[in-house]
């Protein structure tokens, strides 16, 4: 399993994918904000999102768990 974690304090502004959904390496699975700048979070491995443990308004501190990604 990969592990996508907030690189920095931020609001969950958008989550783009759904646990379950197949991603590509450099997709965009969801966008952060902060200091009214959006900060999207790309995955860098191919798989199925298998967790995501933030919602749309939630607030994440740095380092943070997002998401879980099973490889394939």
């Amino acid at each position: 399993m990969h592990e996508i974690r907030a690189e920095i304090t931020a609001n969950v502004w958008q989550v783009r994918v759904e646990e379950g959904q197949m991603v590509a390496e450099g997709d965009e699975i969801m966008i952060l904000e902060s200091m009214k700048m959006e900060i999207p979070v790309i995955t860098e491995v191919p798989g199925v999102v298998r967790e995501l443990h933030v919602a749309p308004d939630s607030v994440v501190q740095e380092g943070d768990l997002l998401a879980l990604i099973d490889e394939s």
